[in-house]
């Protein structure tokens, strides 16, 4: 009996044990596919409890698919895979499989063939008109994923801090709207999952970098968004963050690497001195902690400088553009990166995708500072970033202190003179064509708020935008004098809710029937200029010659062999006659233009301007 009784014993014993023990899982596999025919090369990171002690192949073998290298990281939970593809490899299904011993596990991945033209895809350029969209605050297409199981944060539109509901699905109900209005690009705030407990809808916290919100929508969904935008003639620029990530990402309490992130005895919060880049004088402990400072609590300060992270990000962003067919990427906080390899990361891309456009966000007043940021840039220290393009914020302030001053005299320094001093810095830069250039985005006051109101200025900085050199940029709703609710709230409340998002919404602005008023004149006047200015080369690629005066006007060409457009802005509060023969350098044979908002024929001598008011003529050489 007691040989029955032990023999029981040790069978439940060993049964216990084998119950207990976890299946073996792979969590996470990164990137989620691949393509033959990539330039950039694959290092798969393999997310599974206890996995270093596993041996890893690829099957089929004979395939072009090859497992070159295994690097363990300082977690025993990850794998770091270099996987060689070859040129005429086949596409399809392939298993890794992990074994130890006693067990085998096997994976799926998926080599697919890439799409026909991929690596030559066009990008975003200086002819393009930007729609910047905040999806959580544009459109709700799709009610039943306001809330969903697995996310934190729930939908509370009386409050606008918290999410509202905007999704996918809202944005690809509403691409006619963008499209009629003249827009030919789309850059939307982030999209992926930002997983935080509060103050989510912005998305700048990512959560998972290789997944959209489910709140707006779905990775699958994503694509069919950018499918549509082609259909619309719309290009399709993504927000990426790689300088941190939240602290709600599925990495951050099991980190690959002990450096992944950026670690600090205590919080410690980046200088945003990131002048310390280029500053001969600046002490190398303001550098690190320009660099190595977390941007918020929530959200961890990235380390570039690990080999396998920016590995990581190389492949990441690839592996969007590639899945979504996408258009162009832009940056955001760029340089609170790791300089050298942001600078790879910048290369790493563009030698996928040549033709491929970056635009870096880059928030300073300083306009030295914002060139040296410019890929081919000449600078002492012999740094080139290859980001292709710049956020010009110097000529964002001028513009906003001009019609903040709108009405005077002017004067040294002051109204319009403030713009003839940024251009007149144009010979910093490494390339004029390649600047995004806005009156206002997501992070700063709205346009609107900064006039007051007042459509007479607010015409005067879209005449701007539409003429000036460089990619415009606008704010979804500046079209229709959107205003924030509460200024002494900040973000949230200019990031306001577009009325006919939302089932039950009073007015329905996205139909051009509703609009009236002030908000129905500077639309009409907006579009007009926006659908005129995309056939103008002379606009795209023109070459710029400006007039200083101190009265609070502003004069200046854009130009090339057979086209010259004429831009005069009165921002004082008195009639100007234009001085037609002061211009006689370039206006001598022009006689008769046309104004392009009204279409009449017009002669210069003599043409007087009324206050407020921005004036644009088109001759024919």
């Amino acid at each position: 009996m007691k040989r029955v009784l032990l023999f029981v014993a040790l069978v439940c014993i060993s049964l216990s044990t084998f119950a207990a023990k976890p299946k073996f899982e792979v969590k996470h596999l990164e990137p989620l596919s691949w393509w033959v025919g990539m330039t950039t090369p694959l290092q798969l990171m393999v997310n599974a409890d206890g996995v270093s002690a596993y041996d890893v192949a690829i099957l089929p073998e004979g395939q072009g698919v090859e497992l070159k290298a295994v690097h363990k990281a300082d977690s025993p939970n990850y794998l770091f895979l270099d996987v060689a593809i070859a040129s005429d490899a086949q596409p399809g299904e392939y298993l890794l499989r992990f074994s130890n011993g006693r067990t085998k596990h096997d994976v799926k991945y998926r080599i697919d063939e890439r799409r026909e033209g991929s690596r030559e895809r066009q990008s975003f350029t200086n002819a393009d008109f930007v729609y910047l969209i905040m999806p959580d605050r544009f459109a709700n297409g799709d009610a039943s994923n306001d809330n969903t199981d697995d996310t934190a944060e729930k939908v509370d539109r009386s409050k606008p801090w918290l999410r509202h509901g905007g999704d996918l699905q809202g944005m690809i109900d509403h691409l006619d709207y963008i499209a009629d209005l003249g827009a030919t690009a789309i850059w939307s705030t982030p999209l992926l999952l930002d997983n935080e407990n509060g103050a989510s809808y912005h998305g700048y916290s990512c959560s998972d970098y290789y997944r959209i919100d489910p709140r707006f929508g779905s990775n699958e969904l994503y694509r069919t968004y950018v499918e549509e935008c082609h259909k619309h003639g719309l290009k399709v620029i993504m927000d990426v963050v790689p300088n941190h990530s939240s602290t709600t990402h599925w990495w951050y309490d099991d980190q690959p690497f002990e450096d992944w992130t950026h670690q600090w005895d205590s919080y410690t919060q980046s200088n945003w001195t990131f002048s310390t880049n280029m500053d001969f004088n600046a002490s190398k402990a303001d550098l690190y902690q320009m660099e190595s400072g977390w941007f918020d609590r929530s959200m961890a300060d990235m380390n570039l400088d690990n080999e396998y992270l920016l590995n990581y990000f190389k492949q990441w962003a690839v592996w969007w553009v590639e899945y979504a067919d996408l258009d162009g990427f832009r940056v955001d906080t760029y340089p609170y990166n790791e300089k050298r390899p942001m600078s790879e990361w910048c290369k790493s891309v563009m030698a996928e995708y040549p033709n491929f456009n970056i635009v870096g966000e880059v928030w300073t007043s300083s306009i030295p500072q914002l060139a040296y940021w410019q890929g081919g840039n000449y600078n002492k220290d012999g740094f080139n970033s290859h980001l292709k393009s710049i956020m010009d914020f110097p000529l964002h302030d001028a513009m906003r202190s001009a019609m903040c001053e709108g009405g005077g005299d002017g004067g040294w320094g002051q109204g319009m003179t403030r713009i003839y001093e940024t251009l007149s810095h144009d010979f910093v830069y490494h390339d004029l064509q390649n600047m995004m250039i806005m009156a206002d985005n997501h992070d700063t006051e709205r346009i609107g708020d900064v006039c007051d109101g007042d459509v007479r200025k607010l015409k005067i900085v879209h005449t701007l935008l539409c003429t000036m050199r460089g990619m415009p940029q606008m704010l979804y709703g500046d079209e229709l004098l959107f205003r924030s609710s509460d200024r002494s709230m900040g973000h949230p409340t200019l990031r306001c809710d577009f009325p006919g998002g939302w089932a039950g919404d009073e007015k329905n602005l996205f139909d051009k029937s509703q609009h009236e008023g002030d908000a129905k004149v500077l639309y009409d006047y907006i579009r007009k200029l926006i659908n005129w200015r995309k056939s103008k080369e002379v606009i795209h690629s023109g070459k710029t010659l400006h007039f200083i005066d101190r009265d609070n006007t502003y004069a200046f060409f854009r130009y090339n062999d057979t086209d010259v457009v004429f831009v005069y802005v009165n921002n004082s509060g008195r009639e100007h006659e234009i001085p037609w023969e002061r211009y006689e350098e370039i206006s001598a044979d022009l006689f008769e233009g046309v104004d392009v908002v009204t279409g009449e024929t017009v002669t210069m001598k003599g043409y007087k301007v009324a206050p407020m008011t921005a004036l644009v003529v088109e001759f024919k050489r």
